[in-house]
């Protein structure tokens, strides 16, 4: 084959991947694991009351979502990322340098991280001091809990969680480890959890620690309570400072462990893949994460009123994100 018929092949299987890009109908959501359950339960609420096609919802953590989301404008890229805690500043800044320059920040409810065992298994009652000074790297390196404090059970620590691409994991090195160090008498600068097997990286897919744990009844997991409440059947939470993670104890932020859940809309696709605008206005409805609403039902710790009514507004007027937000 010629240069010339080569070069002009190619052009034309680059103009038709385009046109195939083009047409994209389907709505493209990437992120969080915790976030997952919600976002497909409002894909498959959207898909059976609308006109538009189902969402497609993948689980590919917070830190992997924005990643994707934020790579560039174009149907090639998401349209949504959920994410269990909030964008980072160095993020928006990959967005922007990358042309996604109008995103709109939605936080659609609160969620506990618990600390969970399958039923059977000992009921744990723990500190985040505790918790620092058995997963703590700079710390003493326990191998039972009975090591961390006589109180504990004397099983061996092996604690089911995140990896560092999650959400949960960041809310739980921020809420657990960074607020816990001082009070275990560890340095707080730097602190990582320890990497010698006690903590076991379980990726993305929480389901799949949830499995596990009912496999080994000592071992301990670390995700979302709406997988805690979803599974109440087959596991129960540890009390964590006293506080029982319970729907009544983050909701009013009593649990000391609980965070606020996101999306993220690329307003530029808005107007380019069908019902984008109208699955954003779905998830913040008063019907899915109202006080009442069907996301409620799957564990979802709903917003105050006030506050839900402001960012529900801003998600049908797709109010910019400024830059501003961690100032």
């Amino acid at each position: 084959m010629s240069f010339v018929k080569t070069v002009a092949s190619a052009a034309i299987l680059a103009a038709a991947a385009a046109s195939a890009a083009d047409a994209r109908d389907q709505i493209r959501i990437v992120g969080s694991s915790t976030v997952f359950p919600f976002s497909t339960a409002v894909a498959e609420q959207f898909g059976r009351s609308t006109d538009f096609q189902t969402p497609v919802v993948e689980s590919t953590g917070s830190g992997g979502g924005i990643k994707l989301f934020c790579a560039g404008v174009g149907t090639e890229h998401p349209d949504i990322t959920n994410a269990s805690r909030r964008m980072k500043a160095k993020e928006f800044k990959l967005c922007a340098d990358n042309g996604v320059t109008e995103v709109t920040e939605a936080v659609v409810g609160f969620d506990g991280i618990v600390i969970a065992n399958a039923k059977g298994g000992p009921s744990l009652s723990v500190t985040r001091e505790q918790l620092v000074i058995a997963l703590a790297a700079q710390g003493p390196l326990p191998e039972m809990w009975s090591d961390v404090d006589p109180s504990l059970p004397a099983i061996k620590i092996e604690v089911l969680g995140p990896p560092p691409s999650s959400g949960t994991r960041d809310a739980f090195e921020e809420l657990v480890m960074h607020e816990g160090c001082e009070g275990a008498g560890i340095a707080c600068d730097g602190i990582t959890i320890r990497e010698d097997g006690a903590y076991i990286e379980a990726g993305e897919n929480d389901n799949l620690i949830v499995s596990k744990l009912e496999a080994n009844p000592n071992a301990v997991g670390v995700f979302g309570f709406s997988f805690l409440d979803q599974n109440s059947d087959k596991l129960q939470g540890a009390v964590v400072d006293g506080i029982e993670p319970t729907f009544e104890n983050i909701a009013d932020g009593a649990y000391p462990v609980a965070r606020s859940l996101y999306f993220y809309i690329k307003n530029a696709h808005v107007g380019v893949i069908p019902g984008l605008q109208e699955y954003a206005n779905e998830f913040m409805s008063e019907a899915a994460a109202g006080e009442e609403g069907y996301l409620v039902d799957k564990g979802l710790i709903p917003l105050p009123e006030d506050e839900f009514e402001t960012i529900s507004g801003n998600v049908q007027s797709l109010t910019k994100m400024t830059g501003n937000e961690w100032n």
